[in-house]
């Protein structure tokens, strides 16, 4: 009785990994950007500004309102969003590892900033 209760554990164990192996990745959590048209840059995951975040996917929709600001991300993963004399909404989706993120508009730096850390 003791084996078939142990072939049974092991049986369910090895189903169970088969079927996380098929499951569909989740989708990456969605972050709300905007940069412009004053001097403002801004981050958002839902209607909270974001300052920490989990490892993990996410995808970066950035509106830039002006043509004289970009929006750009540093930090352990770095990425251009958005550029200088364009306007419009870009996305992007990026993997974020451990650390600590910047964001900013690179022509407006010292006013046009905000991090956040991801754990």
């Amino acid at each position: 009785m003791l084996r078939l209760t142990a072939l049974l554990a092991v049986a369910a164990t090895a189903l169970a990994v088969v079927a996380s192996l098929g499951a569909a990745p989740t989708a990456p959590v969605k972050l709300k950007g905007s940069v412009g048209p004053g001097e403002t840059i801004v981050l958002k995951k839902g209607s909270a500004m974001v300052s920490t975040l989990k490892r993990g996917r996410y995808t970066f929709v950035v509106s830039d309102r002006s043509e004289e600001h970009n929006f750009r991300l540093r930090g352990p993963v770095s990425r251009q969003i958005t550029s200088i004399s364009a306007t419009g909404t870009n996305t992007v989706t990026l993997t974020l590892k451990p650390g600590r993120y910047t964001y900013l508009c690179d022509p407006h730096a010292a006013d046009m900033i905000g991090s956040f850390r991801v754990k």
